[in-house]
């Protein structure tokens, strides 16, 4: 009987996926608020569905009575927290805030797959990170100098940056983290949004020709730093926001072009310089020839893909845990191989639709600042997704970034909610002025 529901259980997360992927752009178009709210109570609903599910699963396969309290622990966090942040923040976007909701299920659900004690620390992050970050949209709304702030951005990141170049510990090849107080964290996610909101600054002060070379070498500042420190993913992120950026700033497609051809260059540049982007070049092109080496965590990855093919597997059914740092770097993998392609091609859409809300966003307002912002916070995060999921199914070279609120890690998940936070706040602003002055609700598409 347990083995009949664990089989059926596969195909109920699936429709439960798709459901809720159908709803996230059917809001979209969607005519009127109270439709766009019916939709948003659909998404809560199915976000519940797919942990019970779920961990009545893992419950079932292990016996595990913490993995019920743990259940219970995560509804309780999303229906308490979702409550807070709609009863603070009237106009706050609930698709966002649903879209949060569900990607931290499905990372909590795979992790407490893999690790239940590394899911419960995961867990106490969240919860903390969901509460220091609750007051970012307020901040945004209210405290107007923000925008004015261009040298402290400069100058925090800057000092992040450096301090990890001259005494951060190497992981993996590259030097990403600093320890304080016996608390290791990476710099680098939080400077990514410090990175934006200097560029945001400086360009929607002025796009005058000496300002935008200032600008561009402040920014080559920082992403030389991260080269440096041979943390090349990050580097690309910070990189494909600026020249979003300058374009939204600018609307001038030669920055693009320029953008493009020092990328060119970058690339090959750094696989002259660094060995280790060599070996992930050469693991890319063909894992095959050094599976036991190189190539061995991108053959899992596309071992553990293959297996579950459109379907999956089902929870607890594969073998994630072959795969190196399968709960970082590598976790959509997991996903793929127990809850199939067709949850996975969700998780991406989903993905996609946060990324359009942003830019959505960022079409509606009206200050330059906030819509820079908005661009480049949007880009942030969708190269990053699009790194992430690029190197586990070996379409570019894996990078060794996180997959945002899916991944194991504290500062991605503090620096996840930091983002999506502050593009909230923007939201908000752009709906308080219209009702300020009255206007239709003209962003009711946002």
């Amino acid at each position: 009987m347990i083995s009949i529901y664990i089989e059926i259980s596969k195909y109920l997360i699936i429709i439960i996926m798709a459901l809720y992927t159908f709803c996230n752009f059917r809001y979209f178009s969607a005519a009127g608020i109270d439709a766009k709210e019916e939709y948003c109570i659909i998404q809560r609903r199915t976000v519940y569905l797919l942990q019970l599910v779920s961990y009545s699963v893992i419950f079932l396969n292990t016996g595990d009575l913490r993995v019920a309290v743990f259940f219970l622990a995560q509804a309780a966090f999303v229906f308490i927290w979702l409550k807070l942040c709609a009863l603070i923040y009237r106009n706050i976007s609930k698709l966002l805030l649903n879209n949060i909701c569900v990607l931290l299920s499905l990372g909590l659900i795979m992790l407490t797959r893999l690790d239940l004690g590394e899911a419960m620390r995961q867990f106490v992050i969240i919860c903390v990170s969901a509460g220091l970050t609750l007051c970012i949209p307020a901040i945004i709304d209210r405290v107007w100098g923000i925008m004015s702030w261009s040298y402290i951005y400069i100058g925090v990141g800057l000092i992040l940056l450096v301090s990890v170049l001259l005494t951060g510990s190497v992981t993996y090849g590259a030097k990403m983290e600093l320890t304080v107080a016996g608390i290791s964290f990476q710099p680098s996610e939080f400077v990514k949004l410090s990175f934006v909101f200097f560029a945001a600054s400086m360009l929607g002060h002025s796009v005058e020709f000496k300002n935008i070379v200032l600008t561009s070498a402040i920014a080559a500042l920082h992403v030389i730093i991260l080269i440096a420190c041979r943390d090349l993913g990050t580097a690309l992120i910070f990189f494909m926001a600026y020249v979003a950026i300058l374009y939204i700033a600018t609307g001038k497609k030669i920055y693009v072009v320029l953008g493009g051809l020092m990328f060119s260059g970058a690339a090959v540049a750094a696989y002259t310089i660094f060995s280790h982007v060599r070996s992930r070049v050469e693991a890319w092109l063909d894992p095959w020839s050094d599976i036991s080496n190189k190539g061995y965590q991108i053959a899992h990855s596309l071992f553990a893909i293959g297996t579950g093919g459109f379907l999956g597997m089902g929870l607890m059914q594969g073998m994630p845990e072959k795969i190196p740092i399968v709960e970082k770097d590598f976790i959509f993998s997991a996903l793929s191989e127990e809850m199939g392609a067709a949850v996975a091609l969700c998780v991406i859409l989903i993905c996609l639709g946060c990324f359009l809300q942003m830019m959505t966003i960022a079409a509606y307002m009206d200050m330059s600042f906030y819509k820079l912002v908005a661009v480049g916070l949007g880009f942030e995060y969708i190269v990053q997704v699009f790194l992430t999921i690029g190197g586990v199914i070996k379409f570019i070279p894996s990078t060794g970034v996180t997959l945002p609120f899916m991944s194991y890690g504290g500062s991605s998940i503090l620096s996840s909610f930091i983002l999506f936070m502050t593009v909230e706040g923007l939201y908000i602003i752009k709906k308080n002025e219209d009702e300020e002055f009255g206007e239709e609700p003209s962003d009711e598409d946002i």
